[in-house]
């Protein structure tokens, strides 16, 4: 699943693409995709201009001034831009034709992914009620508010980290990294933690999902860029995917468990329960 540092990669490649550029024709060949009503999709875009190309957590917005496409990936959705011919492939689903006759796709093989078409004005709203929280930046991610959270709950660290309240970005890869560089137990129960470790999962979030982004994301299976392009921070990985190789702190096994039915990795040595 694209993770923060992965959408933001394709935020910046879409900047550079499409930016400017006007909507002729929308056709999508996959309804399910639209969840804001098929028909006012395809023809409220026609004329409008991609003003801009924002994200919020792992949601990518296509500013088009007074309405915006709020779209997520999901697990296998990606975004390409062809100059001219578009390829014949089943997995493409949404086909917006632009002014300087390149055709943005949309291409989601497993279907997950969605669009909606909101009024700028109800933006704040749709994200208030997905209760999102701050950016994983030294000016919106501040540990006060973090540890106050982590001390009062007895949720489990690493599924409370996925949630997406505490800080928005961490999916199972960088959860994973975070946990390690921390050395902390993805099944520690959150209150369970000390203040100087509540310290290191928040500096390391911020250093690591920025490390990501720096690197254009991780490529594991499918993921590429809206240039077409791989990420490089799989090679930077310290325990993700990396079961039953040493850890590259100690040099114990890395294994792999369960948890909350997401597999989790980190070394029984450097992360004690």
């Amino acid at each position: 699943m694209p993770e923060l540092p992965e959408v933001e990669t394709v935020r910046r490649g879409l900047e550079r693409l499409i930016v400017g550029k006007k909507i002729q024709s929308v056709k999508v060949s996959y309804p399910k995709l639209v969840l804001t009503g098929l028909d006012s999709f395809e023809v409220n875009l026609i004329g409008q201009t991609i003003q801009a190309m924002r994200r919020r957590g792992k949601y990518l917005i296509f500013d088009l001034g007074s309405q915006v496409i709020i779209s997520h990936l999901r697990m296998e959705g990606k975004y390409l831009v062809f100059p001219d011919q578009v390829p014949d492939n089943k997995h493409f689903h949404a086909f917006f034709k632009l002014s300087d006759g390149s055709t943005l796709i949309y291409q989601d093989v497993r279907k997950f992914g969605t669009m909606e078409l909101l009024s700028k004005d109800d933006e704040e709203a749709y994200f208030a009620k997905k209760k999102l929280g701050p950016e994983p930046t030294k000016e919106s991610f501040k540990l006060k508010p973090f540890e106050e959270a982590l001390l009062s709950s007895q949720k489990l660290i690493k599924p409370y980290l996925l949630e997406q309240r505490l800080v928005v970005g961490l999916g199972n890869i960088y959860v994973d990294e975070v946990l390690w560089a921390a050395r902390v137990h993805p099944g520690r129960v959150s209150s369970s933690l000390k203040k100087a470790e509540i310290k290191s999962l928040h500096d390391e979030t911020i250093r690591i999902l920025g490390l990501a982004v720096e690197k254009g994301g991780s490529t594991i299976r499918s993921y590429k860029n809206a240039l077409g392009e791989d990420g490089t921070m799989q090679d930077y990985h310290q325990v993700y995917g990396k079961t039953g190789q040493p850890c590259p702190r100690c040099g114990r096994e890395i294994v792999k468990i369960q948890l909350k039915g997401r597999g989790s990795h980190f070394c029984p040595r450097c992360q004690k329960e």
